[in-house]
């Protein structure tokens, strides 16, 4: 069964609030119709009312079940206010400034996400990136003992040599175009959680080069992808987060058991890698696109991750069907691990979300 069966299943028990702040885009309401008809939980569109009215209605949709909101007309906005000046970043500010910041759809839904008034977020479908992100960079905090928010691809598809269901986590997509071995180390941690807790299957990460292994190498992104995934070694056993990782692999001996044994890769990620870690956001956002564009798989995201809080920050060129998928997946992050694997009805699943 595709990931996304399993989470939508998993979501009619536990339903959660996902607010967008673009919420009169055509496909935003296409994608929050379809979350509310399969009772997975309330959608919380912002904007002007009139004007999502219009658009569902050009698309024949009714908005039952699905919350509206006008940010400059809300009756949260007054509570907002104070609660954001009282932000660090935003102190010294006065009620008008604060107002005008506020009426800002995606500081509104981000102060939403913020005070627990919606579980979870998905932003970017009309916005640039870093009008979208800059918001959760400025209110989220950061999860503990991380340093960097960045994200992941989830890519859900069928495998060609077996027929199964197979998901990738390709990371990071959007954030960090030059992570150092530090951010590296950060970005395989959050990504491997993030995968255990939507799949429920343990993670292997791949940090990724042009090179597997290699002795001779001088090549500084070589050596920062060895040494990331030596610091991610020895922060996930510190931490007790169950994971397997391993770099530098090239993205062939990472995925395909055949290939890692003709270049006598050995290990419990060569050919078997689920995460993939790359070395900067020229090389991840060109793999994930190469993906959609050729495989048309099943393409969710980019998810932030790093954050208490979870959210996303899709592309401006995502359908509704990616972004539902989107919401899925951000919703189904609100939900504790062990509500959504639940083990023999008990609740000893641990959850490596949290990383404390």
């Amino acid at each position: 069964m595709p990931l996304i069966s399993k989470l939508t299943e998993r979501l009619k028990r536990h339903p959660k609030r996902v607010v967008f702040p673009e919420g009169s885009d055509p496909r935003i309401i296409q994608a929050a119709r379809k979350f509310a008809t399969r009772g997975l939980g309330v959608p919380i569109l912002l904007g002007d009312r009139a004007t999502i009215k219009k658009n569902a209605e050009a698309l024949d949709l009714n908005l039952k079940h699905i919350r509206i909101i006008e940010p400059n007309r809300s009756e949260e906005l007054e509570g907002f206010v104070s609660k954001f000046q009282g932000l660090r970043r935003f102190r010294g500010l006065n009620e008008k400034e604060s107002v005008e910041y506020l009426e800002n759809t995606n500081y509104f839904a981000t102060m939403m996400l913020a005070t627990a008034q919606a579980d979870a977020l998905v932003s970017g479908a009309t916005s640039s990136a870093s009008s979208a992100l800059r918001p959760l960079l400025q209110i989220i905090p950061r999860q503990e003992h991380v340093k960097n928010m960045s994200s992941l691809n989830i890519f859900d598809f069928e495998d060609p040599e077996n027929g199964k269901d197979r998901e990738l986590y390709l990371a990071d997509c959007a954030v960090i175009p030059n992570p150092t071995s530090e951010q590296l180390c950060d970005i395989a941690i959050t990504t491997a959680a993030l995968s255990y807790h939507l799949s429920n299957i343990k993670p292997r990460v791949a940090l990724l080069s042009y090179t597997s292994k290699s002795i001779s190498s001088q090549d500084q992104t070589v050596a920062k992808m060895k040494a990331a995934s030596e610091m991610a070694h020895r922060k996930a056993n510190k931490l007790g987060i169950p994971m397997e990782i391993d770099g530098e692999l090239q993205v062939d001996a990472a995925l395909d058991c055949f290939i890692a044994k003709s270049k006598n890769i050995g290990g419990p990620v060569a050919g078997q890698a689920n995460v993939l870690i790359f070395p900067d956001l020229h090389a991840s956002n060109i793999a994930s696109k190469l993906l959609d564009v050729l495989t048309r798989a099943r393409n969710y995201g980019p998810i932030i991750t790093g954050l208490t809080r979870p959210a996303a920050e899709i592309s401006r060129g995502a359908t509704a069907s990616n972004i539902f998928g989107t919401t899925v997946m951000v919703a189904s992050q609100a939900i504790d691990q062990k509500l959504l694997y639940p083990t023999n009805g008990d609740d000893l699943n641990e959850d490596v979300t949290k990383i404390d």
